[in-house]
This record gives C-alpha cells, sequence and structure tokens, in this order.
C-alpha cells in the first residue's frame, strides 16, 4: 500500500491565510496533547507570519510558543516556513544572525525547516541550509511556485537538482497563490521525481477552487506528502480539509497514518474558535474560492492582509482595483513569486498605486532595495526604465546579497544591552527592532504588586 502523509498546518498557515495570524497560544494549547496523537507528518507550527504577529499584535513571546507547543507535543515533528537570509523579517540578515536564529529555533523545538527564498535564489537560501544540517535539523528546500516566461519545467528541474546539490533532505513545491493547476501539477511532479528520489511535499491553496484536484493529480504522480487544515479552519485562502482529504485518498488505497477519530477531537475544538473569530478578524470573505487567483496569481495570506489594509483605509470598495494592479505591479518588477516578503511588498506598492491615483508616486523603501539587487536576483531582468524611475541612478548589486552584511549579532546584542536576557531576545530585535523593542521592554517591565506603594523617581534630565 502506498503512503501518502499529511502535514497539518492549522496551527501556522491556515490562519495567518484566513485572519492574518490572529490565533492565539490559549487557542492551541488545549489540543496539542491530541494534535500529537493524530499520525501527522508533521506539525506546521511556527514561522511565516507567526513571529511578526505574536508580539506585534498578541503581546506572546513567539519563543515561549513554540516552547510550549513542544513541551505538549513529543512525538510529531515541528515543523517551521523560513524565509531564507531573510529569516522571518523583512530585510537579510548577516550570516551570523541566520546561524544563530536557526540553531535556537532547532534548540527551543524545531525538526523541520521549510526553506525559501522569494526569488527562488538559491544564494539566499546557503546559509539557513548549511545551519539547518549543522545542528542535524531536516532541511526541506523550497520552490515558491509561479508562472511567467521564464518559469519552465526546465527552470524548476534545474532548481531542484542545485538544491539536492546544497543538501536538501526533501523538496517542497509552495504553491501559495493556488495557481498550479492539476495538468501543470502533474507534469511538474513527474518532472522532479525524475531529477531527484527525495521525498516531495506539495503546499497549495483552495484560493482558486481547484486545491483538491491539484493534490489528486500530484499524488498520483508520485507526491509524498500533503499539506491540508483541520476543517474548521480548511478552504477559502486556506489548505483543503484534512479529514475529507484523509477518508477520501485512504479509500483510494493510500496508507495515510491519520487517526479519524483523533481529527475528529481535533476539530471539534477548532470549531468554536473558529467561531469566535468569525465576523471580526475571519472576514466571510476569505472563506470563498475566487477563481480570479488564477489570473491574478495573489496568494490567500496575501488577499487577507490586502484586504485588512483597505479595511483599516476605510477602501474596502477599491479591492478589486488592486487585485488588477498586482499584475501590474509584479511584471515591472521582473514577475517574482508573490510569497512573503515580495508579496507583501508588491501588495503595498499595489495599495498605493491605486490609492494615490499615480503608478510609483510613492514608492516603498523595501521595493527600492528589491529593484537595487539587495533582495537577490529577479527572475526577469527589470526594464532600464522602471529602474530609473524607482531608484534613479542609484547602483544594482549582482552579487550574493548577504555578501554586503557584515556580521551583526554581538552589535544588536549591544544595542539592546541590559534588556536582552537572552539571545532569543537579541533575534526579537534583530527581526523588528522597533516593535522588537517595545515587545522586550513591556515584557521585562517590573510588575508593581497591589497594595504597595508606587515610587517615583525624578529623571536626571529635570521633568519626567
Amino acid at each position: 500500500m502506498q503512503k501518502l502523509r499529511f502535514t497539518e498546518t492549522v496551527l501556522r498557515d491556515a490562519h495567518q491565510s484566513l485572519m492574518a495570524t490572529r490565533m492565539t497560544t490559549a487557542d492551541m494549547e488545549p489540543i496539542l496533547k491530541t494534535m500529537d496523537q493524530a499520525g501527522y507528518h508533521s506539525l506546521e507550527c511556527w514561522g511565516g507570519a507567526t513571529f511578526d504577529a505574536c508580539i506585534r499584535y498578541l503581546n506572546e513571546d513567539p519563543w515561549e510558543r513554540l516552547r510550549l507547543i513542544k513541551s505538549k507535543v513529543t512525538k510529531t515533528p515541528l515543523q517551521m516556513l523560513l524565509r531564507g537570509q531573510n529569516l522571518l523579517g523583512y530585510r537579510h540578515y548577516g550570516d551570523d544572525v541566520v546561524e544563530r536564529f536557526v540553531a535556537l529555533a532547532h534548540e527551543n523545538g524545531v525538526a523541520i525547516f521549510r526553506i525559501f527564498d522569494a526569488l527562488n535564489d538559491p544564494r539566499n537560501l546557503v546559509a539557513a541550509v548549511t545551519a539547518a544540517k549543522k545542528v542535524g535539523a531536516h532541511a526541506q528546500l523550497t520552490i515558491a511556485y509561479t508562472i511567467s516566461e521564464v518559469h519552465t519545467l526546465s527552470y524548476y528541474r534545474e532548481l531542484v537538482a542545485t538544491y539536492v546539490e546544497m543538501g536538501a533532505d526533501s523538496i517542497c513545491i509552495k504553491d501559495m497563490a493556488g495557481i498550479l493547476t492539476p495538468a501543470k501539477a502533474t507534469e511538474l511532479v513527474q518532472a522532479l521525481k525524475e531529477t531527484t528520489t527525495l521525498p516531495l511535499v506539495i503546499h497549495t491553496h483552495c484560493t482558486s477552487g481547484i486545491a483538491e484536484l491539484t493534490y489528486q493529480a500530484a499524488i498520483r504522480a508520485g507526491a509524498d506528502v500533503i499539506d491540508t487544515a483541520i476543517s474548521p479552519f480548511s478552504s477559502g485562502t486556506s489548505q483543503p480539509p484534512t479529514e475529507s482529504l484523509a477518508i477520501a485518498f485512504a479509500e483510494e488505497g493510500y496508507e495515510t497514518g491519520l487517526n479519524l477519530e483523533v481529527l475528529e477531537e481535533i476539530a471539534e475544538h477548532f470549531r468554536p474558535v473558529k467561531d469566535h473569530y468569525l465576523g471580526n478578524l475571519l472576514d466571510p470573505k476569505m472563506l470563498t474560492p475566487d477563481p480570479r487567483a488564477l489570473l491574478y496569481q495573489v496568494p490567500g495570506g496575501m488577499l487577507s492582509n490586502m484586504y485588512a489594509q483597505l479595511k483599516q483605509a476605510n477602501a474596502v470598495d477599491r479591492y478589486e482595483e488592486v487585485l488588477k494592479e498586482v499584475p501590474r505591479v509584479r511584471a515591472d518588477l521582473g514577475f517574482p513569486p508573490l510569497v512573503t516578503p515580495m508579496s507583501q511588498m508588491v501588495g503595498t506598492q499595489a495599495t498605493m498605486n491605486v490609492l494615490t491615483g499615480e503608478r510609483y508616486k510613492m514608492v516603498s523603501n523595501e521595493i527600492k532595495s528589491y529593484v537595487s539587487g539587495h533582495y537577490g536576483k529577479a527572475p526577469v531582468p527589470i526594464s532600464a526604465e522602471i529602474i530609473q524611475q524607482l531608484i534613479g541612478t542609484e547602483p544594482v548589486i549582482t552579487d550574493r546579497p548577504a555578501d554586503h552584511i557584515a556580521p551583526e549579532f554581538q552589535q544588536l546584542k549591544a544595542e539592546l544591552g541590559t534588556l536582552a536576557k537572552t539571545d532569543e531576545d537579541v533575534l526579537t530585535y534583530a527581526l523588528f527592532p522597533q516593535i522588537g523593542k517595545e515587545f522586550l521592554e513591556k515584557k521585562y517591565q517590573p510588575k508593581v504588586e497591589e497594595n504597595q506603594p508606587i515610587r517615583i523617581f525624578a529623571h536626571k534630565g529635570g521633568s519626567l
């Protein structure tokens, strides 16, 4: 009987895609031990936008979340999504920061590192892969799947061959926008299976309405692992439902290793959690498939974030305009895959283009850095006209971006001074300097005991 394994995404990508990563650790904790008994291949529980959301919106320490999950999940490997040299932030970091982050993530509980680069530039994966192999972790190297004139079968085969040479333990096809059709999935999986014998993982979203068909085609072509979400947090812009696919593929003769009774217990836990967020952070708009994703190639997490941005600007009525602007911006920028951080960058730029009424009247610093080569090599060369419009005569680098970044961990540690109690604190600050520092100040602020007098000391500079 052929084996088919499942990675559960409810603790990370499912709520990131549906409700901008706002699920709390308290929502997760009561069911973690049960999830450990379900028979999953792995639990994706960290990375992506979870780190940012924890400190920015939830007042939670993401490192403490990881340690708590690990304390409850003792059998099932924990998995995280890591953006190569970007780690979990929005710039490239020095190799020493990457190495320390991977080492501490592994020490705190991560067994499988799904490592990708938003541009599929292997140079941006070297430091993270080296660090993962050094600590004995599983390095799952990832294709950010997209469609353009250069993203051909030959392109993906060459990319995977490079990943194998780099020491990959498995390969993931990451279809963040839900645009991998069944026919293309069959071709791609067959091509990659001819390229490598490594396990092949398929990740997609239900955004366009074809995810289940894509999984069926990919599995029949030889895929080994699929990403799914427990039913209350499945579908829409999330992944297909775990229970439904477990039943369907078991009937086709696949041995899934999943316990359906345990899966139902997990679903029972998450149903009221979903109800709590529905209509607030979980907008019903994110629960309906939108075939336009096949045209605009917009990932689920990007959709929910763009919609939230427009809601905040009281401009939800311009959602359709922004959707149509996204592929135009992407073409201008050399067809980067729409995955973090490029998805946020392209989405924000498209939003600014629409709201200001003039394309590139305002340009983010991140987009300028990308155009000048600091994020890596664009899949298609950016035109001289766009370069001139966005960065003028600023030089464009062509070598590995991280080669331009000096070691910075010790400097970051010195900047924090006594506020940093651990190296994890330093990394929190490294990833998000402003909100990270504010978070740490709150975390370590002395608690005033009840019924105790409050002592106020004068500031040396005069009035407080």
